[in-house]
């Protein structure tokens, strides 16, 4: 299995689009357009502020929750918390493969 820039970019994209519009307004307005010449570091730190940024929505929606704000549903709070954590593991997961490959890399004889 392959896990690229592109792939889980559109992976967070997905996820962001199924929010229901209203309930959950992220701040995240800049998308990845065309990545042939982009740099990896960039697209890396994207990622990692996009996870962020999904980690301090939920953040924020389960203490508005806790301090009983009605316009926040437990639901939507849910939905959020699942997304950071989907995010979240999708990012622990391009790091293994990262791992993994500069241990292969380092081990090649030259």
């Amino acid at each position: 299995m392959q896990i690229g820039a592109n792939s889980l970019l559109q992976e967070m994209q997905s996820l962001k689009s199924e929010v229901t519009p209203g309930a959950i307004q992220p701040r995240i307005t800049q998308q990845v357009n065309n990545t042939t010449g982009s740099d990896f570091g960039q697209l890396l730190a994207q990622a990692v502020g996009n996870v962020s940024e999904l980690q301090s929505t939920s953040a924020n929606l389960a203490t508005r929750l806790e301090m009983g704000d009605s316009t926040v549903t437990l639901s939507d709070t849910v939905i959020a918390r699942e997304k950071a954590g989907v995010a979240f593991e999708a990012t622990v997961q391009v790091r293994n493969k990262l791992v993994d490959a500069y241990k292969q890399i380092m081990s090649m004889p030259v």
